[in-house]
C-alpha cells in the first residue's frame, strides 16, 4: 500500500520542484508556465497570465446564500523571481530538519503555499472567492511592478491582500518600507596611473562620496522616536585596468526609511552630495579636467501601512495565536507595499522558518511548516467571515 503525502510533505515536494527553475527578474517565464500548468492541472477557475507574466487561478468560493457574486474575493500572492542570475547551483541538500538551496525560502516556498493554500480549502471551502497570484517583478530592481499590476487589476475590490513569503513565520508585516535606489555616476577625463598622476579617477570619487554618505544622520534605535532609516552601497563597478585613472565608474545605493518624509530627506542629501562632487579644474599642458557625476533614480518602492487594530492585522494574528505562535508585527518591504501605497489592506506573513536568504546557504525549517500552513488556512477563513 503506498501511504499518501502529508500536506506539508506535499507542499515541500511542490517547493522542490519550483526551486528547481530558474526565474531571475525578469526572467520568471519558465517558473511562471510550471505555475500556469499546474493552476489547470488542479482545476483552478480563470487561469490566464497577464501581459507582465503574472499567473492568476480563482478558487470559487460558495457565496452566500449560494450567490457567489454576493461576497467581495481575497486575494492571495507570493512572488515568483529570485535573487539568483541562471547559472546558479540550484541544487538541494536535505536532512530531517531542514532543506538548503538557493531560492528556497524566498520565495519557491511562498509560490507552493499558493497551492498548499488550494488543498486545504478543497476539504472546506470558504464564501469568498479566492484568487491566487504568483506575481513577477518582487526582488531588486523589479520594483514591485508585478505585484503593482496585481493591484491594478483587483484595485480596492478584494476584502484583503495576503502576500507569502516562505520564511518569517510568526512576522505580520502590514506596514511597507519606503524605498528609493540611485545609481550614481562619475565621469572624468582619465588617465594613465603615472603619467597622469593627480588627474580625478571615478572611483576615486565615488569613494569619496561613499565616505560622505557615512556621515549622514540616520536612526536605527527603535527607541530614540525617529523613523529607522538606513543607506547601503551594494553594488559599485568601474574602470578598465589597474594601470589606468578610471574614466567612469558607478554604484548603485539603496536608502530606506520606514516615514515616507525621512526618505524624501534623504534622498535629497545623496543628490546634494552628488552635485557637490561636480567641478572642473585648470587646464595642464595636454588637457582640461572635470568631474561629473550623474545621479538617477532606478527604483522606488512606495511606503503605506494599516494601524495594528485594524481587522486584518487582527485576524492574522489571532491566526498564529490559534497555533501556538507569538506574533510579530513588523514594517520590510514586500509586495504588500503596493496595495498598502494605494490605501488597501494587506498583510504579508512567512509559512516557515529559515535563514540565510539572498544568498547559497538559504534553508528552511521543515518542521514548522505544518504550522505555518494551518495558520495560512485560518487566515483566510478569518478575513472570509470580514465583511
Amino acid at each position: 500500500m503506498i501511504e499518501k503525502k502529508s500536506l506539508p510533505e506535499r507542499v515541500l515536494a511542490m517547493a522542490s520542484a519550483i526551486q528547481q527553475i530558474p526565474a531571475p527578474t525578469f526572467s520568471e517565464q519558465a517558473r511562471a508556465d510550471f505555475v500556469r500548468q499546474r493552476f489547470l492541472d488542479e482545476g483552478l477557475v480563470d487561469v490566464q497570465v497577464d501581459s507582465l507574466g503574472n499567473v492568476y487561478g480563482r478558487v470559487p468560493g460558495q457565496g452566500k446564500h449560494g450567490v457567489p457574486e454576493s461576497v467581495r474575493p481575497v486575494v492571495v500572492s507570493a512572488h515568483l523571481d529570485t535573487v539568483f542570475p541562471e547559472p546558479t547551483d540550484l541544487r538541494l541538500q536535505r536532512t530531517p530538519e531542514r532543506i538548503c538551496g538557493a531560492g528556497i525560502g524566498d520565495n519557491s516556498l511562498g509560490v507552493a503555499g499558493l497551492f498548499g493554500l488550494l488543498w486545504m480549502l478543497r476539504a472546506r471551502p470558504v464564501e469568498s472567492d479566492i484568487w491566487l497570484a504568483a506575481n513577477v517583478g518582487e526582488e531588486g530592481l523589479g520594483n514591485l511592478r508585478g505585484m503593482q499590476a496585481v493591484v491594478e487589476r483587483f484595485k480596492g475590490q478584494p476584502k484583503a491582500y495576503i502576500v507569502l513569503e516562505g520564511m518569517a513565520l510568526g512576522a505580520i508585516y502590514h506596514r511597507g518600507l519606503g524605498v528609493q535606489r540611485y545609481r550614481i555616476t562619475a565621469r572624468t577625463a582619465g588617465g594613465h596611473a603615472w603619467v597622469n598622476f593627480g588627474q580625478p579617477s571615478a572611483i576615486h570619487e565615488l569613494a569619496r562620496l561613499i565616505t560622505c554618505l557615512e556621515t549622514l544622520p540616520v536612526s536605527q534605535d527603535a527607541l530614540s522616536g525617529k523613523p529607522r532609516s538606513s543607506y547601503n552601497v551594494g553594488v559599485i563597478q568601474g574602470g578598465s585596468s589597474v594601470n589606468t585613472i578610471a574614466a567612469e565608474a558607478w554604484l548603485e545605493l539603496d536608502l530606506r526609511s520606514e516615514d515616507e518624509r525621512h526618505l524624501a530627506h534623504l534622498a535629497q542629501q545623496v543628490e546634494a552630495l552628488a552635485r557637490r562632487s561636480c567641478r572642473e579644474g585648470e587646464r595642464t599642458e595636454d588637457r582640461a579636467w572635470a568631474v561629473e557625476v550623474c545621479v538617477e533614480l532606478i527604483g522606488r518602492r512606495p511606503s503605506g501601512g494599516i494601524a495594528p487594530d485594524h481587522p486584518l492585522v487582527l485576524a492574522a494574528q489571532r491566526a498564529l495565536t490559534q497555533q501556538g505562535l507569538a506574533p510579530r508585527l513588523d514594517v520590510g518591504s514586500t509586495d504588500a507595499n503596493a496595495p498598502l501605497s494605494r490605501g488597501y489592506p494587506a498583510v504579508c506573513i512567512g509559512l516557515t522558518k529559515g535563514g540565510g536568504a539572498h544568498s547559497a546557504s538559504e534553508y528552511i525549517e521543515t518542521a514548522p511548516l505544518a504550522q505555518g500552513l494551518a495558520q495560512l488556512e485560518a487566515c483566510v477563513r478569518e478575513v472570509d467571515k470580514i465583511n
